[in-house]
């Protein structure tokens, strides 16, 4: 949280206002999450941390606004992102862009990451519902809170006896929270495959608001896709005396 603060202090974001929250700036919000995850347990740190599932609980950590666009840590915003506000979220509480098309490198199925012969999964979750993405969302607190989604998603944290039947994580727990709350966007507002799909055109890649380095293959790592590395290295200053003592391969 320093490292965070200092970074922003001294390295002003333009026109940007960037403020900075520390969880601990939410007592409640810590000792809700660990009565609820309970059996969500997993030895990947990245699935059972904190900072995964704080997506949930948007609506009470800003309970002054009614909606809110969520970005992921490994996305670069490229355009102008104002005209999300104006979409008409025709009274649903999330808008992401659809993963459920095959032949894409981003398709995915409900039953990749979900159990359908669990009975409650079953009679609650169409196996053939389209399943869409997490790193660039819409939300409207509004709606989510009315419908009280936290409330469901703390439910489905303590499913499970022992073994949930999904995968660990905050995608599938996403796409049974938001069932059939999701607004599907049009994909030019979010590109995923950037860490993993090496076939991406580059027409489509310059032609995205966001793009995300969703996989392992981060633009900052030497693993990461070569010919994908531009598009996130020319807002980086390589000669920034903090940069330099990072381990990045630009």
């Amino acid at each position: 949280f320093p490292a965070f603060s200092m970074w922003f202090l001294l390295n002003p974001p333009g026109e940007a206002t960037i403020h900075v929250l520390s969880v601990k700036d939410f007592e409640w919000l810590s000792k809700t999450y660990d009565l609820s995850l309970g059996k969500q347990r997993s030895i990947d740190p990245r699935h059972s941390s904190l900072l995964n599932h704080l997506r949930f609980y948007l609506p009470e950590m800003f309970p002054q606004l009614n909606k809110i666009l969520f970005l992921d840590h490994d996305v670069v915003v490229q355009k102008d992102l104002s005209g999300l506000f104006m979409i008409n979220m025709k009274d649903k509480v999330n808008g992401a862009v659809e993963t459920c098309h095959k032949g894409e490198s981003s398709y995915r199925q409900m039953d990749m990451f979900i159990n359908f012969s669990d009975p409650w999964v079953a009679r609650n979750v169409d196996a053939n519902s389209c399943t869409w993405a997490f790193g660039m969302n819409l939300f409207d607190l509004s709606r989510w809170r009315h419908k009280d989604l936290t409330a469901s998603y703390r439910r489905l944290l303590l499913m499970g006896d022992g073994k949930p039947p999904w995968a660990a994580g905050s995608l599938p727990l996403g796409w049974i929270t938001f069932y059939n709350t999701t607004l599907p966007l049009d994909k030019r507002w979010h590109l995923l495959g950037l860490g993993y799909d090496s076939q991406l055109r580059a027409e489509g890649i310059e032609q995205a608001a966001v793009i995300h380095y969703d996989g392992i293959m981060k633009p900052w790592l030497d693993i990461g896709i070569s010919k994908y590395k531009k598009y996130w290295n020319k807002y980086i200053n390589f000669d920034h005396p903090f940069l330099q003592q990072c381990n990045l391969h630009g």
